[in-house]
């Protein structure tokens, strides 16, 4: 699923699935036409990216102006090859365009490199349905249920979006851009870059990339899903425990419903998910899907008695969350605003780069984007824009009330109970969608959820009882497709008459397309966090409009519009193209379009079906043919026999121990029930014993946590070689890194680093000898410190002095 969070989540509790990838080619692929249910967004981020990036383009052209004004000049806009982003969709004349350049580059690398000529390339572009990735998972899992299939066949499967990969596939990995190696070699550099006088001259830089080993990860969820009670009579069953732990993720988020209010990854969803699943696992009475009756029409695949006994444990946890949240947001807001305060009149400017040796008009460039960068930033910041609201009030009495009522207008008890039914039900369809989709095919085009909005964890009782059948519908046509996810700002990616349907005031489905819309960030930080209250598609007024103007097409158009089956390269001179030959010779079998089974002898153990390709059967050194998947059978994900299982050095000892986000007091947290007096928080007496020395072992000692705010609570912690102690009574906090002492009073916060500092500070002050310290006054909002060898401040007046 495309979420980015969770891909961080893998790589951080699971370090050794990745390793660094050596590249020795390139791989492209295209998506082609979506199912409808991941279409909505679609939409939502085209719609929102159009509305950003024209709101950054005014902001860069008044910069511009306002820099010729003043004198200082700067190089011209770099125009893209691509100026609409929205054009690599399907159905578009740049995907048409591309995927003639692929064919050609196909053709060209088997007919003149070595290492191509024994290849078979099978060619899926954006005019055969469906997300990229998915159609080759669906090649995979057919294939592995052909006779004759190689268990120990290796698989590589490149791109952002690819974590739908079946871990039962032992021999598989996944490449995938290592976004954060990436940034720092990008650093680097930028340094080092040679801008031509012009400015259009891009140095290019190498973007590394990562492999995410699958079989390794299948020990480590082993090992991690450990249930120690379970029920009578129970089998055991390592490839079902994985399903299992696929299907809970959806709850965390993916791409085809709104995410649970309950739950968000950074804060320890999925954490919290294995934690509920191994400690109920007993009372659940056994694993949630059974994707062996994957196909069952009845949907037997899922145990929704289940699936609702382990959500409505999950729900027991939505207070801590939701107090614990609201704590850390407040915290931040405050801080954040008291920084704004204190540095309302300066004009920081950031640079990444470094400038020494540059023109002038290099210089006053990189300042430009500088001033765009914090522009954009800024505006996407709620906290800063003052535009932050909370509504909804998540963690204070009345919550759920309030979020039904301000999320789907439900005013009364009534009105709320009928709807959480109406999207229990709805989010039930979409969790079985979404199981379908990822452990076997499209189990609809055209079902969608129908709201912006998903419920809470706890709202699912009575899921069990939800009914759910799928009609399968089919794909729209790729310019349908155009008209549900680009806005009208795009409308130049379409043919003449479709553009009218998304911009005429006579049109009858311009309410489709507004040229503004709500975002709703009640509660959230960030813009982009916001929800895009964009009206949803009705299917049969769209389809009953563009059926009308069909006729208008060109032939180039309507050569676009079709669905077109996917492409198979041989070079001439194998066998197997020799073969498939054979058969073509024959003009009337050519002629019926009759597809022939292949050979897996001759072609690499590849399934299937082809049919010729009249345009391509006369190049003498590549042979084309249209390529078809084998028949269908359900395919059950499990290790197959015969398989060669990869060796790995995963042992108990790589799984740490899990620790519950709302559990856990953070920095804000701590702030915010020292500062603001908020003693409602949950806090464990915790005790952690263990022998060890040294700066970075644990060493020996304890520690005891007690409720902030009450008692003569102490904190003592000696799993490190520093000094921290805080007295619960009184909101003192002591934190040392190092050997130094720091001490303040209920208003502020000092602490000192470095081995030989010592530090004493009440009443906001403070010394330090040979350290950095800090103090921080909440009343009057201000930081003072020291980076000296001798120093002493004043934390009330948000000065300091030096000696050295």
């Amino acid at each position: 699923m495309g979420v980015p969070s969770f891909y961080r989540w893998l790589v951080t509790r699971y370090p050794k699935i990745v390793v660094n990838a050596v590249e020795n080619m390139e791989e492209y692929d295209g998506n082609g036409v979506a199912p409808r249910a991941k279409m909505n967004q679609q939409r939502t981020r085209r719609f929102r990216d159009a509305k950003d990036r024209q709101t950054l383009e005014e902001e860069e052209d008044r910069l511009r102006r306002q820099y010729k004004i003043e004198g200082k000049d700067v190089f011209p806009k770099v125009e893209s090859e691509v100026a609409d982003p929205n054009v690599v969709t399907p159905g578009t004349e740049f995907m048409y365009d591309l995927s003639t350049q692929l064919q050609t580059y196909i053709r060209l690398r088997i007919a003149n490199h070595p290492a191509w000529r024994s290849l078979r390339v099978i060619l899926s572009d954006a005019s055969s349905p469906g997300e990229g990735e998915h159609k080759i998972m669906l090649f995979i899992r057919l294939q592995r249920t052909c006779q004759g299939y190689d268990p120990n066949t290796r698989h590589v499967l490149y791109g952002h979006n690819v974590l739908a990969e079946p871990t039962d596939a032992t021999q598989t990995s996944k490449a995938k851009l290592d976004m954060s190696r990436g940034l720092e070699d990008a650093a680097e550099q930028i340094s080092s870059l040679d801008i031509s006088e012009a400015g259009k001259k891009k140095s290019m830089m190498e973007k590394p990339h990562q492999f995410l080993h699958i079989w390794i990860l299948r020990e480590y969820l082993k090992l991690d899903l450990n249930i120690t009670e379970i029920p009578e009579k129970f089998v055991p069953d390592v490839e079902r425990l994985i399903d299992d732990f696929i299907f809970i993720c959806f709850f965390a988020g993916n791409d085809f419903l709104p995410h649970m209010p309950t739950l968000e990854i950074h804060e320890g969803a999925i954490d919290l998910l294995m934690h509920v699943y191994t400690e109920e696992f007993k009372n659940l009475g056994g694993y949630l899907v059974d994707v062996q009756r994957i196909n069952d029409r009845k949907g037997r695949y899922i145990k929704l008695d289940r699936v609702e006994k382990f959500i409505l444990a999950v729900g027991t946890y939505e207070d801590r969350i939701f107090k614990k949240r609201s704590a850390t947001h407040d915290c931040k807001t405050r801080l954040i605003l008291s920084n704004i305060q204190a540095a309302d009149g300066q004009v920081v400017m950031r640079s990444d780069y470094d400038e020494k040796g540059l023109t002038m008009i290099e210089e006053n460039t990189k300042m430009l984007k500088e001033q765009l960068k914090s522009y954009t930033r800024d505006l996407s910041d709620v906290i800063k824009t003052g535009l932050i609201t909370d509504l909804v009030k998540f963690g204070s009495p009345g919550w759920k009330e309030r979020y039904y009522k301000c999320k789907f207008s439900a005013e009364t008890e009534e009105d709320m109970e009928k709807m959480r039914k109406i999207v229990v039900e709805k989010y039930a369809q979409g969790l079985c969608w979404v199981l379908l989709y990822y452990f076997s095919d499209v189990p609809s085009w055209t079902w969608f959820y129908p709201y912006h909005y998903g419920p809470f964890a706890s709202d699912l009782q009575g899921v069990s009882s939800t009914k759910v059948v799928f009609s399968k519908g089919s794909p729209f046509k790729p310019f349908d497709q155009l008209m549900v996810v680009l806005p009208p700002t795009s409308a130049h990616a379409l043919p003449t008459p479709y553009q009218a349907l998304m911009t005429d005031e006579e049109s009858s489905i311009l309410d489709f397309y507004p040229s503004d819309f709500e975002t709703d960030t009640d509660g959230k930080r960030f813009l982009w966090q916001g929800v895009c209250k964009l009206p949803f598609i009705d299917e049969d007024r769209l389809l009953s409009a563009t059926k009308e103007i069909e006729k208008e097409l060109s032939a180039d158009e309507a050569k676009r519009n079709m669905e077109n089956l996917d492409q198979l390269y041989v070079h001439s001179s194998e066998a197997f193209a020799s073969r498939i030959i054979s058969f073509f010779n024959d003009v009337e079998f050519c002629k019926q379009n009759n597809s022939i089974k292949i050979d897996t002898g001759l072609s690499g153990n590849i399934n299937g079906f082809v049919r010729p390709n009249l345009e391509s059967m006369k190049e003498p050194d590549v042979l084309c043919v249209y390529y078809e998947l084998p028949s269908f059978s359900a395919h059950i994900p499990f290790v197959l026999a015969g398989s060669t299982i990869p060796e790995t050095d995963v042992s108990e000892a790589d799984i740490e121990e899990r620790k519950l986000w709302h559990d856990i007091y953070n920095y804000y947290y701590r702030r915010y029930n020292r500062f603001f007096n908020r003693t409602e928080g949950y806090c464990p007496n915790v005790i952690i014993k263990g022998g060890g020395s040294g700066w970075n072992a644990r060493g020996r000692g304890k520690v005891h946590y007690s409720p902030h705010g009450s008692g003569n609570g102490s904190y003592h912690d000696t799993t490190r070689t520093l000094n921290d102690q805080t007295r619960g009574g009184q909101p003192w906090w002591w934190n040392t890194h190092g050997r130094g002492t720091a001490r303040g009073d209920a208003s502020s916060y000092c602490s000192s680093t470095n081995h030989p500092a010592r530090t004493n500070s009440s009443s906001d002050k403070f010394w330090s000898t040979d350290s950095s310290s800090s103090s921080y006054d909440h009343k009057a909002n201000r930081w003072g410190e020291t980076q000296s060898r001798q120093g002493r401040g004043d934390a009330n007046v948000g000065s300091w002095r030096r000696s050295n």
